[in-house]
């Protein structure tokens, strides 16, 4: 069982349906409209959504010329509910395998999302992560917004 200095918990209300907000986690189109935090975009993005499948997104923030490759592989896929599947930066050698739970659970109208990450390496990486995930969780709500 990880430490809770190993795990971060984040929870959403967004006023979306399930499907809208899983596809958005799925969905190569849709990943690219909010997967990057703060200025940062996605240039490209693939997805084999299946268990044992992988991702690769790649998020280039243009101001600091720099490219960020997170990879990992779909461990549970249960559309609408829930999405689970490793993470970790490709071509860093500090990284190590993290795991990334998503719950989606209707709630009044809308999707109460819950974001579990675990096993970080330090405090220091679970609060870098921690930033980026809000970052990425704003526009994520933005992008929903405009499609509504």
């Amino acid at each position: 069982m990880p430490s809770q200095v190993t795990k971060l918990f984040m929870k959403r209300t967004i006023p979306e349906s399930r499907e809208k907000v899983f596809r958005a986690w799925t969905d190569p189109q849709e990943i690219k409209k909010w997967f990057a935090p703060g200025p940062a975009h996605v240039p490209e993005v693939s997805v084999d959504l299946r268990i044992g499948g992988s991702y690769r997104i790649h998020m280039r923030d243009d101001a600091l010329n720099a490219s960020y490759f997170a990879i990992g592989t779909y461990r549970e896929i249960k559309p609408p509910h829930r999405l689970v599947f490793t993470w970790s930066w490709e071509g860093d050698p500090k990284s190590m395998e993290m795991l990334v739970t998503i719950e989606l659970r209707e709630k009044a109208g809308t999707t109460e999302l819950s974001l579990t990450h675990e096993y970080f390496p330090s405090e220091e990486s679970k609060k870098k992560h921690e930033e980026g995930w809000v970052g990425c969780l704003d526009k994520l709500e933005q992008s929903l917004h405009l499609t509504s």
